[in-house]
């Protein structure tokens, strides 16, 4: 029995095992986890996606809206960055219980918390804040599938995905704080513009 603080594992593994056989042999449940899973990775996908509508912004010329693209890029690789530092600290395992079906091969073998949930929840409320979107609406349609399918596909725990929400939370709050930094930034990438 593994344990995090006080808190125990093994009911979070019970949990893990009820996701798995409640969804994971429904038709295109797998295939979609694992298209997440390496849309996620590192953060690389939300990065991208940022990238295209920074590009988006500079061609239409508009410099508040790519502030936020930056942001929006930045607060992913760093929500991303965040994560791996705590779970080098926590030192977590993922689950390992042989009813637990493991979908997707992992870069490593620490769990807590889900990088692919931290950085999700980081991009989902930055990306919605540079497209003009209501607050909630991005992360309602991109946090959850995110975390079902990081149980679904076995490498984490409940707890692990919460804790990646969260903290992907706290640093997107972090990073649209402050747009000072981030007009700086793209007033060297796009130095023509009067900032």
């Amino acid at each position: 029995m593994q344990r995090v603080g006080n808190v125990s594992s093994v009911s979070e593994t019970e949990l893990l095992v009820s996701v798995q056989d409640a969804l994971t042999d429904r038709p295109g449940v797998v295939p979609t986890a694992r298209g997440l899973s390496h849309f996620g990775e590192h953060a690389l996908g939300w990065m991208a996606a940022s990238g295209i509508g920074w590009a988006v912004a500079v061609a239409r010329d508009d410099a508040d809206a790519q502030v936020r693209w930056l942001q929006a890029g930045a607060g992913a690789f760093g929500a991303h960055a965040a994560s791996v530092i705590v779970k080098r600290i926590v030192r977590r395992r993922r689950p390992s219980d042989p009813r637990i079906r493991i979908g997707v091969s992992t870069p490593s073998r620490l769990s807590f918390p889900s990088s692919h949930a931290t950085s999700t929840t980081a991009a989902a409320i930055l990306i919605g804040r540079a497209a003009g979107l209501p607050p909630l609406l991005l992360p309602a349609a991109l946090v959850p599938p995110m975390v079902i399918s990081r149980l679904v596909l076995g490498v984490h725990y409940p707890g692990d995905v919460a804790a990646g929400v969260a903290l992907g939370a706290a640093s997107a709050v972090a990073v649209a704080a402050d747009d000072t930094l981030f007009r700086r930034a793209a007033a060297v990438v796009n130095p023509t513009r009067l900032w």
